[in-house]
Protein backbone atom coordinates (compact mmCIF):
# COMPACT_ATOMS: atom_id res chain seq x y z
CA UNK A 1 0.00 0.00 0.00
CA UNK A 2 1.23 3.60 -0.88
CA UNK A 3 0.29 6.11 1.23
CA UNK A 4 0.96 9.96 0.87
CA UNK A 5 1.71 12.75 3.58
CA UNK A 6 -0.79 15.64 4.19
CA UNK A 7 0.14 19.05 5.36
CA UNK A 8 1.71 19.21 8.76
CA UNK A 9 -1.46 21.22 10.17
CA UNK A 10 -3.79 18.14 9.12
CA UNK A 11 -6.04 17.05 11.74
CA UNK A 12 -5.03 20.19 14.05
CA UNK A 13 -7.92 22.14 14.87
CA UNK A 14 -8.47 25.17 12.62
CA UNK A 15 -7.42 28.50 14.52
CA UNK A 16 -6.07 26.82 17.31
CA UNK A 17 -2.33 26.98 18.36
CA UNK A 18 0.22 24.07 19.58
CA UNK A 19 1.20 24.64 23.11
CA UNK A 20 4.41 25.53 23.83
CA UNK A 21 5.27 22.98 25.70
CA UNK A 22 4.11 20.42 23.77
CA UNK A 23 5.93 17.03 24.29
CA UNK A 24 7.87 18.51 27.00
CA UNK A 25 9.11 16.29 29.86
CA UNK A 26 9.23 17.93 33.57
CA UNK A 27 10.58 15.93 36.08
CA UNK A 28 9.00 16.93 39.60
CA UNK A 29 10.52 14.56 42.26
CA UNK A 30 13.38 11.95 42.34
CA UNK A 31 13.62 9.42 44.98
CA UNK A 32 17.17 9.92 47.00
CA UNK A 33 17.60 5.68 47.20
CA UNK A 34 16.40 4.66 43.80
CA UNK A 35 16.12 5.39 40.53
CA UNK A 36 12.52 6.64 40.63
CA UNK A 37 11.09 10.00 39.57
CA UNK A 38 7.59 11.57 38.99
CA UNK A 39 7.09 13.66 36.01
CA UNK A 40 5.01 15.55 33.50
CA UNK A 41 4.10 14.85 29.78
CA UNK A 42 2.66 17.44 28.14
CA UNK A 43 0.54 16.67 25.31
CA UNK A 44 -2.31 18.01 23.14
CA UNK A 45 -5.08 16.57 24.85
CA UNK A 46 -3.52 16.94 28.55
CA UNK A 47 -0.83 16.68 30.78
CA UNK A 48 0.31 12.63 31.67
CA UNK A 49 1.74 12.55 35.24
CA UNK A 50 4.55 9.48 35.49
CA UNK A 51 4.86 7.03 36.33
CA UNK A 52 1.59 5.86 35.06
CA UNK A 53 -0.17 2.81 33.75
CA UNK A 54 -2.06 2.66 30.62
CA UNK A 55 -4.61 0.86 30.57
CA UNK A 56 -5.02 -0.81 26.59
CA UNK A 57 -8.37 0.09 24.78
CA UNK A 58 -7.02 -2.61 21.93
CA UNK A 59 -9.50 -1.90 19.21
CA UNK A 60 -10.37 1.39 20.66
CA UNK A 61 -12.26 0.44 23.31
CA UNK A 62 -11.17 -0.72 26.71
CA UNK A 63 -12.94 -4.34 26.70
CA UNK A 64 -16.87 -3.68 28.67
CA UNK A 65 -16.25 -0.31 29.25
CA UNK A 66 -17.88 3.08 28.75
CA UNK A 67 -14.91 5.62 28.00
CA UNK A 68 -16.43 8.26 31.00
CA UNK A 69 -16.07 4.96 33.35
CA UNK A 70 -12.26 4.45 32.62
CA UNK A 71 -11.89 7.97 33.15
CA UNK A 72 -13.66 7.80 36.53
CA UNK A 73 -11.22 5.42 37.63
CA UNK A 74 -8.71 7.29 36.77
CA UNK A 75 -6.91 6.93 33.65
CA UNK A 76 -4.46 9.80 32.54
CA UNK A 77 -4.24 8.13 29.02
CA UNK A 78 -4.52 5.11 27.20
CA UNK A 79 -3.55 3.02 24.42
CA UNK A 80 -4.69 1.67 20.88
CA UNK A 81 -3.66 -0.45 18.88
CA UNK A 82 -2.02 0.41 15.11
CA UNK A 83 -2.43 -2.87 13.36
CA UNK A 84 -6.04 -3.84 14.48
CA UNK A 85 -7.19 0.07 13.64
CA UNK A 86 -5.86 -0.09 10.38
CA UNK A 87 -7.11 -3.74 9.75
CA UNK A 88 -10.67 -2.75 10.81
CA UNK A 89 -12.17 -0.02 10.58
CA UNK A 90 -9.26 1.39 8.64
CA UNK A 91 -7.28 3.96 8.98
CA UNK A 92 -9.08 6.48 6.45
CA UNK A 93 -12.20 5.78 7.99
CA UNK A 94 -11.48 7.08 11.61
CA UNK A 95 -9.70 9.92 10.06
CA UNK A 96 -12.73 10.27 8.52
CA UNK A 97 -14.58 10.54 11.62
CA UNK A 98 -12.18 13.18 13.26
CA UNK A 99 -9.33 10.62 14.74
CA UNK A 100 -8.87 7.93 17.57
CA UNK A 101 -10.37 10.80 20.23
CA UNK A 102 -13.13 11.75 17.96
CA UNK A 103 -13.98 7.73 16.96
CA UNK A 104 -14.33 6.30 20.59
CA UNK A 105 -15.09 9.88 22.48
CA UNK A 106 -12.16 9.91 24.65
CA UNK A 107 -10.74 13.36 25.03
CA UNK A 108 -7.94 12.61 27.03
CA UNK A 109 -4.13 11.63 25.60
CA UNK A 110 -4.07 8.43 23.46
CA UNK A 111 -0.90 6.10 22.41
CA UNK A 112 -0.62 4.16 19.71
CA UNK A 113 1.59 1.45 19.36
CA UNK A 114 3.19 1.03 15.65
CA UNK A 115 1.26 -2.98 15.56
CA UNK A 116 4.49 -4.30 15.16
CA UNK A 117 4.46 -7.48 17.79
CA UNK A 118 0.96 -8.21 15.75
CA UNK A 119 2.15 -8.13 12.91
CA UNK A 120 5.09 -10.24 13.99
CA UNK A 121 3.12 -13.09 15.99
CA UNK A 122 2.48 -14.03 12.16
CA UNK A 123 5.06 -16.19 11.99
CA UNK A 124 4.66 -18.25 8.88
CA UNK A 125 2.39 -15.38 6.97
CA UNK A 126 5.05 -13.11 7.89
CA UNK A 127 8.48 -11.98 5.78
CA UNK A 128 10.93 -9.21 6.62
CA UNK A 129 12.79 -7.25 4.41
CA UNK A 130 14.87 -3.98 4.79
CA UNK A 131 12.00 -2.05 2.86
CA UNK A 132 9.70 -3.71 5.04
CA UNK A 133 7.33 -6.30 6.79
CA UNK A 134 4.56 -8.11 4.32
CA UNK A 135 2.13 -10.30 5.90
CA UNK A 136 -1.17 -12.16 5.96
CA UNK A 137 -3.87 -10.69 8.05
CA UNK A 138 -5.34 -14.05 8.88
CA UNK A 139 -7.46 -12.78 11.84
CA UNK A 140 -8.99 -10.74 9.63
CA UNK A 141 -9.87 -11.43 5.90
CA UNK A 142 -6.45 -13.18 5.10
CA UNK A 143 -5.19 -10.31 3.20
CA UNK A 144 -1.73 -9.97 1.99
CA UNK A 145 -0.21 -6.60 2.94
CA UNK A 146 3.16 -4.64 2.54
CA UNK A 147 4.02 -2.15 5.74
CA UNK A 148 7.13 0.13 5.32
CA UNK A 149 8.28 2.24 7.69
CA UNK A 150 6.60 5.58 6.18
CA UNK A 151 3.34 3.59 5.83
CA UNK A 152 3.29 2.70 9.37
CA UNK A 153 3.49 6.45 10.11
CA UNK A 154 0.91 7.59 7.55
CA UNK A 155 -1.61 4.93 9.11
CA UNK A 156 -0.57 6.63 12.60
CA UNK A 157 -0.81 10.16 11.49
CA UNK A 158 -4.27 9.34 10.63
CA UNK A 159 -5.12 7.93 13.60
CA UNK A 160 -4.31 10.74 15.53
CA UNK A 161 -3.06 9.50 18.49
CA UNK A 162 -0.80 11.87 20.91
CA UNK A 163 2.17 9.68 20.71
CA UNK A 164 3.08 6.85 18.15
CA UNK A 165 5.90 4.19 18.00
CA UNK A 166 7.90 3.43 15.82
CA UNK A 167 7.56 0.80 13.45
CA UNK A 168 10.00 -2.21 14.56
CA UNK A 169 10.78 -5.91 14.58
CA UNK A 170 10.05 -7.40 18.43
CA UNK A 171 12.29 -10.90 18.53
CA UNK A 172 10.73 -13.48 21.13
CA UNK A 173 12.51 -15.35 23.92
CA UNK A 174 14.22 -17.38 23.39
CA UNK A 175 16.04 -16.53 20.46
CA UNK A 176 19.76 -16.53 18.54
CA UNK A 177 22.15 -13.64 19.22
CA UNK A 178 22.33 -13.60 15.45
CA UNK A 179 18.18 -13.11 15.12
CA UNK A 180 18.04 -10.39 17.92
CA UNK A 181 21.03 -8.35 16.40
CA UNK A 182 19.20 -8.67 13.01
CA UNK A 183 15.83 -6.86 14.57
CA UNK A 184 18.19 -4.57 16.06
CA UNK A 185 19.63 -3.33 12.53
CA UNK A 186 16.06 -3.34 11.03
CA UNK A 187 14.67 -1.55 14.13
CA UNK A 188 17.03 1.06 13.92
CA UNK A 189 17.29 1.32 10.30
CA UNK A 190 13.15 1.43 10.44
CA UNK A 191 13.51 4.09 13.04
CA UNK A 192 15.53 6.53 11.58
CA UNK A 193 13.02 6.17 8.49
CA UNK A 194 10.06 6.73 10.92
CA UNK A 195 11.83 9.87 12.29
CA UNK A 196 12.32 11.31 9.01
CA UNK A 197 8.79 10.13 7.68
CA UNK A 198 6.50 11.49 10.33
CA UNK A 199 5.77 14.85 10.12
CA UNK A 200 2.25 15.71 12.36
CA UNK A 201 3.20 18.39 14.74
CA UNK A 202 0.23 17.84 17.57
CA UNK A 203 2.00 13.88 17.85
CA UNK A 204 4.66 12.64 19.63
CA UNK A 205 7.23 9.59 17.73
CA UNK A 206 8.29 7.35 20.42
CA UNK A 207 11.83 5.18 19.13
CA UNK A 208 11.99 1.81 20.66
CA UNK A 209 15.36 0.19 22.09
CA UNK A 210 15.45 -3.18 21.18
CA UNK A 211 18.44 -5.75 21.47
CA UNK A 212 16.61 -8.67 23.74
CA UNK A 213 18.92 -9.86 26.34
CA UNK A 214 21.78 -8.73 25.28
CA UNK A 215 23.11 -5.19 27.05
CA UNK A 216 25.52 -4.26 23.82
CA UNK A 217 22.97 -4.80 21.84
CA UNK A 218 20.27 -2.51 23.88
CA UNK A 219 22.92 0.23 23.57
CA UNK A 220 23.62 -0.08 19.97
CA UNK A 221 19.88 0.54 19.54
CA UNK A 222 19.15 3.12 21.69
CA UNK A 223 22.93 4.78 20.64
CA UNK A 224 21.35 4.80 16.94
CA UNK A 225 18.01 6.26 17.89
CA UNK A 226 19.62 8.97 19.88
CA UNK A 227 21.63 9.96 16.46
CA UNK A 228 19.15 10.08 14.46
CA UNK A 229 16.43 11.95 15.65
CA UNK A 230 15.57 14.06 19.02
CA UNK A 231 12.91 11.44 19.48
CA UNK A 232 10.52 13.30 22.21
CA UNK A 233 10.25 9.97 24.16
CA UNK A 234 11.21 6.14 24.35
CA UNK A 235 9.84 2.57 24.23
CA UNK A 236 11.72 -0.27 25.90
CA UNK A 237 10.70 -3.35 23.89
CA UNK A 238 11.45 -6.71 23.41
CA UNK A 239 11.07 -7.82 26.62
CA UNK A 240 7.86 -9.78 28.75
CA UNK A 241 8.37 -11.57 25.20
CA UNK A 242 8.79 -15.19 27.07
CA UNK A 243 11.60 -14.53 29.40
CA UNK A 244 11.19 -14.63 33.14
CA UNK A 245 11.01 -11.51 35.22
CA UNK A 246 14.93 -11.93 37.02
CA UNK A 247 15.72 -12.48 33.35
CA UNK A 248 14.18 -9.21 32.67
CA UNK A 249 15.66 -7.10 35.06
CA UNK A 250 18.75 -8.58 34.54
CA UNK A 251 19.55 -5.64 31.04
CA UNK A 252 16.58 -3.78 32.35
CA UNK A 253 18.22 -2.12 35.07
CA UNK A 254 21.15 -0.92 34.28
CA UNK A 255 19.75 0.17 31.00
CA UNK A 256 17.09 2.25 32.18
CA UNK A 257 19.13 3.93 35.09
CA UNK A 258 22.41 4.09 33.78
CA UNK A 259 21.95 4.45 30.09
CA UNK A 260 18.84 6.10 28.89
CA UNK A 261 17.92 10.03 28.28
CA UNK A 262 17.05 11.25 31.91
CA UNK A 263 15.12 14.22 30.27
CA UNK A 264 13.16 11.87 28.24
CA UNK A 265 10.00 9.35 29.08
CA UNK A 266 11.01 5.83 29.44
CA UNK A 267 7.82 3.36 28.72
CA UNK A 268 8.39 -0.29 28.96
CA UNK A 269 5.63 -1.77 26.71
CA UNK A 270 3.66 -4.16 27.27
CA UNK A 271 4.26 -4.70 30.95
CA UNK A 272 1.73 -5.00 33.79
CA UNK A 273 1.69 -6.81 36.70
CA UNK A 274 2.20 -4.64 39.88
CA UNK A 275 5.38 -5.91 41.05
CA UNK A 276 7.22 -5.74 38.15
CA UNK A 277 5.41 -2.58 37.45
CA UNK A 278 6.71 -1.09 41.25
CA UNK A 279 10.26 -3.05 40.24
CA UNK A 280 10.77 -0.90 37.46
CA UNK A 281 9.53 2.07 38.92
CA UNK A 282 12.99 2.05 41.13
CA UNK A 283 14.73 1.62 37.66
CA UNK A 284 13.66 4.62 36.42
CA UNK A 285 10.64 3.62 34.43
CA UNK A 286 8.42 6.18 33.44
CA UNK A 287 5.10 4.41 31.63
CA UNK A 288 3.66 1.26 31.23
CA UNK A 289 0.92 -0.61 29.33
CA UNK A 290 -0.41 -4.18 29.57
CA UNK A 291 -3.65 -6.24 28.39
CA UNK A 292 -3.36 -7.89 31.70
CA UNK A 293 -6.03 -6.33 34.21
CA UNK A 294 -9.07 -7.22 31.45
CA UNK A 295 -8.00 -9.78 30.25
CA UNK A 296 -7.47 -11.78 33.23
CA UNK A 297 -10.36 -9.64 34.49
CA UNK A 298 -12.70 -11.86 32.24
CA UNK A 299 -11.56 -15.33 33.04
CA UNK A 300 -11.91 -14.34 36.46
CA UNK A 301 -8.94 -12.71 38.38
CA UNK A 302 -8.38 -9.82 40.58
CA UNK A 303 -5.21 -8.16 41.60
CA UNK A 304 -5.42 -7.85 45.54
CA UNK A 305 -3.58 -6.62 48.59
CA UNK A 306 -3.40 -10.63 49.31
CA UNK A 307 -1.97 -11.85 45.88
CA UNK A 308 -4.02 -12.36 42.83
CA UNK A 309 -7.12 -14.21 43.19
CA UNK A 310 -8.82 -16.24 41.17
CA UNK A 311 -12.40 -16.25 41.77
CA UNK A 312 -13.81 -19.43 39.92
CA UNK A 313 -12.34 -21.10 43.19
CA UNK A 314 -15.22 -23.13 45.41
CA UNK A 315 -13.34 -21.12 48.35
CA UNK A 316 -14.80 -17.84 47.19
CA UNK A 317 -18.21 -18.86 47.35
CA UNK A 318 -19.36 -18.16 51.09
CA UNK A 319 -17.06 -14.96 51.46
CA UNK A 320 -18.90 -11.50 52.42
CA UNK A 321 -15.99 -9.86 51.58
CA UNK A 322 -15.33 -7.11 48.82
CA UNK A 323 -12.53 -7.98 46.58
CA UNK A 324 -10.10 -5.95 48.35
CA UNK A 325 -10.40 -4.01 51.59
CA UNK A 326 -10.09 -0.42 51.22
CA UNK A 327 -10.18 -0.70 47.36
CA UNK A 328 -12.25 2.79 45.84
CA UNK A 329 -13.40 1.01 42.56
CA UNK A 330 -16.98 0.50 41.54
CA UNK A 331 -17.14 -3.01 42.80
CA UNK A 332 -15.54 -2.62 45.56
CA UNK A 333 -17.08 1.03 46.62
CA UNK A 334 -19.70 -0.93 45.70
CA UNK A 335 -20.44 -3.45 48.32
CA UNK A 336 -20.46 -6.07 45.76
CA UNK A 337 -19.31 -9.39 47.66
CA UNK A 338 -16.57 -12.01 46.26
CA UNK A 339 -19.73 -14.79 46.70
CA UNK A 340 -21.83 -12.16 44.33
CA UNK A 341 -18.95 -12.20 41.75
CA UNK A 342 -17.90 -15.39 42.02
CA UNK A 343 -21.54 -16.83 40.78
CA UNK A 344 -20.96 -14.75 38.02
CA UNK A 345 -17.55 -15.92 36.62
CA UNK A 346 -18.77 -19.17 37.25
CA UNK A 347 -22.66 -18.83 35.09
CA UNK A 348 -20.35 -16.59 32.47
CA UNK A 349 -22.54 -13.78 32.91
CA UNK A 350 -20.86 -10.49 31.41
CA UNK A 351 -21.30 -7.94 34.79
CA UNK A 352 -18.41 -10.46 36.32
CA UNK A 353 -15.80 -9.55 33.61
CA UNK A 354 -16.89 -6.12 34.26
CA UNK A 355 -16.69 -5.32 37.62
CA UNK A 356 -13.15 -7.24 37.68
CA UNK A 357 -11.97 -5.29 35.01
CA UNK A 358 -13.04 -2.12 36.98
CA UNK A 359 -11.13 -3.29 39.93
CA UNK A 360 -8.06 -4.38 37.96
CA UNK A 361 -7.46 -0.82 36.25
CA UNK A 362 -8.44 0.92 39.61
CA UNK A 363 -5.77 -1.15 41.49
CA UNK A 364 -3.16 -0.79 38.94
CA UNK A 365 -4.39 2.68 38.79
CA UNK A 366 -4.34 3.38 42.27
CA UNK A 367 -0.78 1.92 43.46
CA UNK A 368 0.15 4.26 40.53
CA UNK A 369 -0.56 7.19 42.95
CA UNK A 370 1.08 5.85 45.37
CA UNK A 371 3.64 5.31 44.12
CA UNK A 372 3.94 8.70 42.49
CA UNK A 373 2.91 9.92 46.26
CA UNK A 374 6.22 7.86 47.89
CA UNK A 375 8.51 9.55 45.05
CA UNK A 376 7.72 12.81 46.04
CA UNK A 377 7.97 12.28 49.43
CA UNK A 378 11.34 10.63 48.84
CA UNK A 379 10.41 7.40 50.13
CA UNK A 380 9.98 4.92 47.66
CA UNK A 381 12.78 2.99 48.72
CA UNK A 382 10.45 2.35 51.73
CA UNK A 383 7.34 2.01 49.59
CA UNK A 384 9.45 -0.67 47.55
CA UNK A 385 10.49 -2.46 50.56
CA UNK A 386 7.35 -3.29 52.26
CA UNK A 387 5.74 -3.89 48.81
CA UNK A 388 7.95 -6.71 47.81
CA UNK A 389 7.94 -8.11 51.77
CA UNK A 390 4.05 -7.79 51.48
CA UNK A 391 1.22 -10.83 50.14
CA UNK A 392 0.50 -8.41 47.26
CA UNK A 393 3.77 -8.97 45.70
CA UNK A 394 2.41 -12.67 44.93
CA UNK A 395 0.55 -11.22 41.58
CA UNK A 396 2.05 -13.64 39.00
Amino acid sequence: MTHTHEPREANWPEGRDLPDNLFRFDITAEDPKTHARCGVFHTAHGDVPTPIFMPVGTKATVKGLMPQQVEDLGAKIILNNTYHLAMRPGADLVAEMGGVHEFMRWDKPILTDSGGFQVFSHNEFMKLTNEGVSFRAVEYDGARIHWTPEDNMAIAEKLGSDICMQLDQCPGYPATRAYVERAVELSSMWGERCWKAHTRPDQALFGIVQGGMHMDLRLRSLAHLEECGDFPGYGIGGYSVGEDHETMFETLEPLVSDHMPRHKPRYLMGVGNPTTLVRAVAAGVDMFDCVLPTRTARVGTAFSSEGRLNLKNARFKHDHGVLDEGCDCPACAGGFSRAYIHHLVRQHEMLGGILLSQHNIRYLLRLMERVRASIAEGTYAEFYRDWMNSPASNDF
